[in-house]
């Protein structure tokens, strides 16, 4: 459990934000200037509020009014940047074991061979981080970070300074962490695919309050949250089957079974599917010889017009909810409207390594 409340002012900037979340990875959404940096630096300690209050798992950090402010180095928070920060003339085993010495006096924890294990660093131990890419550099800083053994695990856009390549490759670490670390994570970020794959609670920032707070397949249906970003459902499936003849998976859960690009799981794994809006059809009948092999029979329960030429249309599909994008023309042919039985149509080759994730099995 983390409950944050902070008030600060610095300049024209005002914040304002309180939030309580549950969960292994809260992630900070919103727009640079959004005060995402400035709230996780008050939870780390670098930065002292006007008024404030930080309790992590029952333990106070922070509470002005009763005039109490554990220091940086005894909150016992790590800390992950934009930027990995490693010691250039350490090895990738010192960096790591650097971590260590500032936890000394504390039980427990990781050992260096887990974390090395668990974010797949074992090869990497004896090397300079000169002689690293990028995305293996912040494995090392969030390795650093696990090792002092914290309570908690602040991550600041740890993924913004990477190419894409690199951000597909750590992002499978980052998922790992957060389901065998069992250090519950907060996670600053304006990706809303980032956010999708991790996190279990949202907090959406907007000029300094919170626009939003909730479970991430909620606060991510909703569209006017992230304008300009690509959204859409957020859904837990698992591994029903393969089909090795078509290089296909079948995954079940709540809307019915979706097919997908095969997956490198064993049967019975968990994954998260982002089901994005643009790529819903809606159909008021069943199609014929159609190329897309999911239809899944659900209830329109909301259509909201755009500014434009689009609109949203949200389905009921079992126990989950897909969005679909369509034409403010198509509501009007379809003569869509809550209540109203619809098939949403979804291309199995829509999804990809940015929508598919995996949950711990």
């Amino acid at each position: 459990m983390i409950e944050v409340a902070v008030r600060h002012a610095r300049g024209a900037f005002a914040l304002d934000a309180a939030f309580t979340a549950e969960g292994r990875v809260t992630a900070l959404f919103g727009r640079s200037g959004s005060g995402k940096s400035t709230l996780v630096d008050v939870i780390a300690g670098l930065l002292r509020p006007d008024h404030g209050r930080v309790v992590v798992d029952g333990v106070t950090l922070l509470d002005t009014e009763c005039g109490v402010r554990v220091p940086v180095h005894r909150r016992r928070i790590g800390y992950v940047f934009q930027e990995a920060r490693l010691l250039p003339h350490l090895s990738v085993r010192q960096n790591l074991l650097f971590g260590r010495w500032f936890s000394r006096e504390r039980s427990g924890g990781p050992s260096l061979e887990a974390v090395a294990d668990l974010l797949g660093m074992a090869p990497l131990l004896d090397r300079r981080p000169a002689g690293l890419s990028g995305g293996e550099r912040q494995r090392v800083a969030i390795g650093r970070a696990l090792l002092a053994r914290p309570r908690l695990l602040l991550m600041d856009e740890p993924l913004s300074a990477l190419d894409e390549a690199r951000k597909a490759e750590i992002l499978p670490y980052v998922a790992r962490l957060r389901d065998e670390a069992r250090v519950p994570i907060v996670y600053v970020s304006h990706a809303v695919a980032e956010v999708a794959r991790l996190a279990d609670t949202v907090v959406v920032l907007d000029h300094g309050r919170v626009a939003a707070c909730g479970p991430a397949a909620e606060v991510l249906r909703r569209g006017a949250l992230f304008p300009g970003h690509e959204t859409g459902a957020l859904l837990h499936l698992r591994i029903a089957a393969h089909d090795e003849a078509f290089g296909l998976t079948h995954l079940d859960g709540p809307p019915g079974r979706l097919t997908v690009p095969r997956l490198g799981l064993p049967i019975g794994a968990g994954v998260r599917v982002r089901v994005r809006a643009r790529d819903v059809l809606v159909a008021r009948e069943a199609p014929r010889s159609l190329s897309a092999r999911n239809v899944l029979f659900g209830t329109v329960t909301a259509v909201t017009p755009g500014d434009g030429p689009h609109a949203r249309v949200e389905i009921a599909c079992g126990d989950a909810s897909l969005v679909a994008e369509v034409t403010r023309l198509a509501v009007h042919e379809l003569a869509l409207a809550p209540g109203l039985p619809v098939l949403a149509i979804v291309k199995s080759v829509a999804f990809d390594e940015e929508t598919i994730g995996v949950v711990e099995i």
